[in-house]
């Protein structure tokens, strides 16, 4: 939801500075989620938000705390009435306090830049992704609102040495 901000903010060249405006994006965004899938404003950007420079921009953009806000009712709203599954570097900790299940999945930083080159199919180096997602999370973690933490009541997976399936194997232990 973050990227899909992000990625509209750089189309319409609104600086990632510019909180005011960033608010405003977040709050007329139509952003849905089907599976794989990622609508925003009824145009599939699965692809187009997995972008390196759209992931730099994404975490600025969740910098900016009327942005999270926004998010943070959307994500609710989402979840309204139903059992579901959420991703995010708040969920646990922000979002939904009160989840009866909450994990912190996490792995080797080195593992995550290789992971992440592999997803870019090459086009950027271990090196230049692991610079990036060191960037990102001390950003995230130093945040004023809503840094990157684990939650108190979070089960914690390392991920690093694990298979996809071995990943869905432990959550689901877990659950």
């Amino acid at each position: 939801m973050y990227r899909a901000v992000a990625l509209w903010a750089q189309e319409l060249d609104i600086p990632l500075e510019d909180h005011y405006r960033l608010e405003q994006l977040a709050r007329q965004a139509h952003i849905g989620l089907d599976g794989e899938t990622v609508v925003l404003n009824n145009r599939d950007v699965t692809q187009a938000i997995r972008q390196p420079q759209v992931s730099e921009a994404a975490s600025k953009a969740a910098a900016c705390p009327g942005v999270r806000t926004a998010m943070r009712e959307e994500q609710r709203r989402i979840a309204e009435g139903q059992s579901c599954v959420m991703e995010g570097r708040d969920i646990g900790t922000v979002v939904f306090p009160d989840a009866r299940v909450k994990i912190f999945l996490d792995a080797d930083p080195q593992e995550r830049a290789r992971r992440r080159a592999v997803d870019l199919g090459g086009s950027v180096s271990v090196e230049a992704v692991a610079q990036d997602i060191a960037q990102r999370d001390h950003r995230d973690r130093t945040r004023a609102e809503a840094p990157l933490t684990q939650a108190p009541d979070a089960e914690y997976v390392d991920s690093s040495l694990l298979s996809p399936e071995e990943v869905e194997e432990a959550i689901l232990r877990i659950v």
